[in-house]
């Protein structure tokens, strides 16, 4: 170690704060806090016998270190968040994707209030229930609710225009409150009945449902009664599944962790008015900091992403400050006083276990799949002859409609598993009309550009197509420098000539073009290495339609706007700028529009976008996006299947 990092080490404070650790090149490499940073940096120099990799690298990796000091523990875990956050150090653990969290949202103060799926807890005074831990469990309770608590599923822009009944009105799902005086006092009973439903207080529940059974069969509305009868018994069907793990009835979260060497997953354990409502899996490499640390660092994390924050926090191990900053933290956040505990007996400590068993469960099935998808790696980088291992892989797809609206996709791939992050849709700029190998050229230029810039270039590129889409994308890279990046193309399967006119048609098998050889590789057509590129390639092809068809939509809508009479540039930006897109201007109704652009004028910008007002059709105006060329891509967290190895 250099005399002036000895220095340093030698004057830090013994003030609470945040430490930032820099390698020789400056860039920072962990974030922590201590309540005392001289004792806890020190403690990295000083611990004898310790066999971390991290730490027997710190003499030769270390190269600079930063302190901020702060007022108490909790000033320094909302440094220590931000600054992992903004600088993203190789050696903190970090949630990466602000879409784990589902929840429903119900807002009581609406007249006739839905429930809404959500990823975002805001302090607005509705009601959240969550997080469930995965799409399907939430499409679960949804269908259950919608079926037998007959609440609008409709958006408030629907509800206020609707002119006529849906079909959910029709099966008996919805009251319509869109069109029928629906009674207020009525609506709100089934809206208290969801809220105890999602609370799981069955108890109180099931007695009313029962109540008013027995009452309606009473009135001799024996309809009503049997409906209410189905709907008790697929409520008490519901609630059997559910494991009452505490007698306490608290909204709890209960966090474990499993590691072998760097490798490390956090698991969080969902507990909801004393019933178990599912858990969440959250993997991580390259860890080598305590687990006291990076635990306390997780949590912190983990309910700065949105989620809800329950009463109580259970822990597997003492943080390495101790609990109250953490505690103090989460209280100021939720609102109420929030309690985290380390439980050693009872209720609480065999939920903890339950958690740590869950932890080493999710471990080895990874682990598992891991080992697998590099076997599959393994044998498509060997049958390929690529030079990189394909950890990070990329695939492109042009697509058009009659030689126009010409757009491009990338999807991305990284160990076997989709990288949504990693998506990017282009606007072809340079080709006007179908030319695929100068749209291909095209998209490649400026994906390595960028690559070039950020430092950030995938191991391998899959282009969809033959031999003149290999080359405009090897054109490319020659033109711009770039060498260790491997590329493939990979052509579709066609129709072969078959003489016997009896015979079926044959199709030729899927073949992947590499450079510098004449034929192309024939993989086995049910080998997992061609199914990770078909699927891949397929994923990519599904992406370019969609986003052509948002472009298309968009080119329609806006010829429509332009078409009216009167509307000139100067009311297009006007009503843009209001409404924000053209998706929107298309659902605003005449109202709505009279606030920009007066009354005579929303009402000719409404019969041009919708035909005559008085006609009772439905909106033909589809959903139009503002998405510019090139940017990053979030989909929904259950948006298809992964093109990973089986």
């Amino acid at each position: 170690m250099d005399i002036r990092l000895q220095e340093k080490l030698d004057a830090l404070p013994t003030e609470p704060g945040v430490y930032l650790m820099k390698d020789k090149r400056g860039t920072i490499i962990y974030v922590g806090k201590a309540i005392n940073l001289r004792s806890r940096v020190r403690s990295y120099f000083n611990r004898s016998g310790d066999t971390r990799v991290f730490v027997s690298l710190l003499d030769t990796m270390l190269g600079d270190l930063e302190t901020v000091l702060v007022h108490n523990e909790k000033e320094a875990l909302l440094l220590e968040n931000e600054l992992i956050k903004k600088h993203k150090p190789r050696f903190n653990v970090l949630l990466k994707d602000d879409k784990q969290f589902i929840s429903l949202r119900l807002d009581r103060t609406q007249p006739f209030p839905r429930l809404e799926v959500v990823r975002k807890y805001e302090k607005d005074g509705a009601r959240y229930f969550g997080p469930y831990s995965s799409a399907g469990a939430i499409r679960e309770t949804l269908r259950l609710i919608n079926r037998f608590f007959r609440l609008r599923t409709c958006t408030d822009h629907v509800l206020a225009n609707r002119k006529r009944p849906c079909l959910l009105y029709q099966i008996g799902r919805c009251p319509a409150p869109c069109v029928h005086p629906v009674p207020p006092d009525e609506y709100r009973k089934s809206v208290d009945e969801v809220a105890m439903f999602l609370e799981g207080k069955a108890g109180q529940l099931i007695e009313g449902l029962r109540a008013r059974m027995k009452r309606a069969s009473m009135e001799l509305k024996f309809e009503e009664a049997a409906r209410v009868r189905d709907q008790l018994l697929a409520i008490e069907r519901s609630l059997e599944r559910q494991k009452v793990a505490t007698t306490d009835f608290k909204d709890q979260d209960v966090f474990a962790l499993f590691r072998e060497g760097d490798r490390i997953l956090f698991y969080v354990l969902h507990v909801r008015q004393g019933r178990l409502n599912g858990g969440q899996a959250f993997p991580f490499g390259s860890q080598e900091f305590p687990d006291d640390e990076l635990l306390a660092s997780f949590v912190n994390l983990y309910y700065d992403q949105g989620g809800f924050v329950p009463e109580e926090v259970l822990l597997p191990l003492e943080p390495g400050d101790g609990t109250d900053g953490l505690e103090a933290l989460l209280t100021e956040r939720k609102g109420e006083r929030v309690r985290v505990f380390v439980p050693k007996r009872g209720e609480k400590h065999e939920l903890v276990n339950m958690a740590v068993k869950n932890a080493e469960q999710a471990f080895v099935e990874r682990k598992r799949t891991k080992d697998e998808t590099d076997t599959v790696l393994s044998r498509l980088q060997s049958k390929l002859g690529l030079r990189n291992f394909p950890r990070r892989m990329e695939c492109y797809d042009i697509s058009h409609f009659q030689s126009s609206s010409i757009v491009a996709s990338q999807v991305a791939v990284t160990d076997g598993e989709t990288d949504k992050s990693r998506y990017r849709k282009y606007k072809i700029k340079t080709v006007e009309k179908q030319d695929d190998f100068a749209s291909m050229y095209e998209v490649i230029t400026r994906r390595l550009k960028r690559g070039l810039e950020d430092n950030d270039l995938p191991d391998l590129l899959v282009i969809d197509g033959g031999k003149g889409q290999l080359a405009s994308a090897h054109a490319a890279m020659k033109d711009l420098g770039v060498e260790g990046v491997d590329v493939v193309g990979l052509a579709k399967s066609r129709d072969q000539e078959v003489f016997d006119r009896d015979a079926e048609s044959a199709k030729s098998p899927e073949r992947v073009f590499v450079l510098g050889r004449k034929d192309p590789i024939v993989l086995p057509q049910n080998s997992a290495e061609m199914f990770m590129l078909t699927r891949m390639r397929d994923e990519a092809h599904r992406f370019a339609i969609t986003f052509q068809g948002k472009s298309m939509r968009k080119s329609s809508l806006r010829s429509a706007l332009e078409d009216i009479p009167g509307v000139g540039e100067g009311r297009r930006k006007m009503l843009l700028r209001h409404f924000g897109s053209l998706k929107r201007v298309g659902e605003a109704s005449i109202e709505e529009l009279t606030e920009v652009v007066g009354p005579a004028m929303a009402e000719r910008v409404h019969a041009g976008l919708h035909g005559d007002p008085e006609d009772d059709t439905e909106d033909p105006v589809r959903e139009a996006s503002l998405d510019d060329a090139s940017e990053p891509v979030h989909e929904k967290a259950d948006g298809g299947s992964p093109p990973g190895a089986a």
